[in-house]
């Protein structure tokens, strides 16, 4: 078992206090907007071996078999599957689908064949891998997640009172759901600078007006606010405005709009990084590839709770295997606790003190510090307080979404 040293993200969205206030730590005026833990060469976290600090991805990649386990290098090959994070949001993030496997491997074939480099701003797949996400809210949580059923969003662009827009409205009244959506997505995307400013003031007045939908249009116009004139805000009103309070996850998988706006949580991925981004951004956005991966369905409501097990461990299900999170919730007079397993796992404690023993090491976690606890090894728990539990799920018994 080895205690982790993580590195935090400094993205323009990032909250100045939510992360240090965690931490512990006093914050520097700066956005820290994530803290990474596990092995994505982009911020690999350090663990100290033979007396000296080392990235995980070195240590995984000189005894993958050792680290992560026979199962799950023949599943995902020599490498950490899974990245978690801790997500500290203050302003909307993109508005992104990721794509499915078979997207992401013939999107990264097809662009190493036409020469792009990996780093290249226009690149879209930098690596052969989906990347479907879940995020559990800390705090409040806000995000933009799924796409409304097209009625809904129809009653709302009619309350904007633009006439331009009738054509879309009556297309999300009257036509099925996917061509309604696709129809309406792949316009609001191409709006000219001019019918962007148009909507954002429209927007903008609705959210000031009293009336039943006051509200609901106050939420998007908080998103239109963050980035005025960007194509993405007239396709956020496709998209459900969803309300997390603590303990409630979100699960997004392939081709799923989403974008986080608000709020502080545990976030688990798989270990790559292929976004395709629809708006809310200054970067590069290909929308004929959007339009591809965007799967156009209307989502129930996208909220997940946690599945309690006989043994009280809390988990969040999820129909991928790159990644299993659950939660321990540890209140006083709580017995020993053992965690083991074949596969990798990473711990994480956010509330509360718990110490972790997997002999011959002992580590004592508060709130912000991780462990990583290499396949077969078996770990106890003692304390109070709440510890993430990160793994893979069992191969062969899920199926990629």
């Amino acid at each position: 078992m080895d205690r982790l040293v993580n590195t935090v993200r400094a993205y323009p969205w990032g909250s100045p206090t939510a992360l240090p206030a965690l931490l512990g730590t006093a914050p520097d005026g700066s956005p820290q907007a994530e803290l990474w833990m596990g092995a994505h060469p982009g911020a690999p976290s350090r663990v100290e071996r033979g007396g000296r600090l080392r990235g995980l991805d070195r240590i995984i990649e000189e005894d993958p078999h050792g680290e992560l386990g026979d199962a799950v290098v023949r599943r995902f090959g020599p490498r950490l599957p899974f990245l978690v994070k801790l997500l500290a949001a203050d302003a909307p993030l993109s508005l992104q689908v990721h794509p499915d496997p078979a997207g992401a491997a013939a999107g990264y074939a097809r662009e190493n064949a036409r020469g792009i480099p990996l780093d290249a701003p226009h690149r879209t797949y930098r690596d052969p891998q989906h990347k479907p996400e879940m995020i559990v809210a800390l705090t409040s949580f806000e995000g933009l997640c799924g796409f409304r059923p097209p009625h809904e969003s129809a009653g709302l662009l009619a309350a904007l009172d633009l006439d331009w827009l009738d054509p879309y409205i009556r297309t999300l009244r009257s036509a099925r759901a996917e061509p309604a959506l696709r129809e309406a997505f792949s316009a609001f995307l191409s709006f000219s600078p001019g019918r962007l400013a148009e909507f954002g003031e429209a927007l903008s007045a609705a959210a000031g007006r009293n009336g039943p939908l006051r509200e609901e249009f106050a939420r998007y116009d908080k998103v239109a606010r963050a980035w005025p004139g960007d194509p993405g805000v007239p396709a956020t009103l496709l998209v459900r405005y969803v309300r997390l309070t603590p303990g409630e996850a979100l699960y997004l998988g392939a081709g799923v709009p989403h974008a986080y706006v608000r709020g502080l949580g545990v976030e688990i991925m798989a270990a790559s990084d292929n976004v395709l981004r629809c708006g809310l951004t200054d970067k590069h956005v290909d929308v004929p590839e959007l339009l591809r991966t965007v799967r156009f369905a209307a989502s129930p409501t996208p909220v997940v709770r946690p599945v309690r097990t006989a043994d009280g461990e809390e988990v969040y299900p999820a129909p991928v295997d790159d990644f299993r999170l659950s939660r321990l919730v540890r209140r006083a007079g709580d017995g020993v606790r053992v965690l083991s397993g074949p596969r990798p796992q990473i711990l994480l404690c956010t509330e509360g003190t718990v110490r972790l023993t997997a002999t011959p090491d002992e580590v004592v976690l508060t709130a912000g510090g991780s462990v990583y606890v290499p396949a077969g090894e078996e770990v106890t728990v003692v304390g109070t307080g709440t510890l993430f539990r990160a793994t893979t799920a069992p191969g062969g018994q899920l199926n990629h979404n």
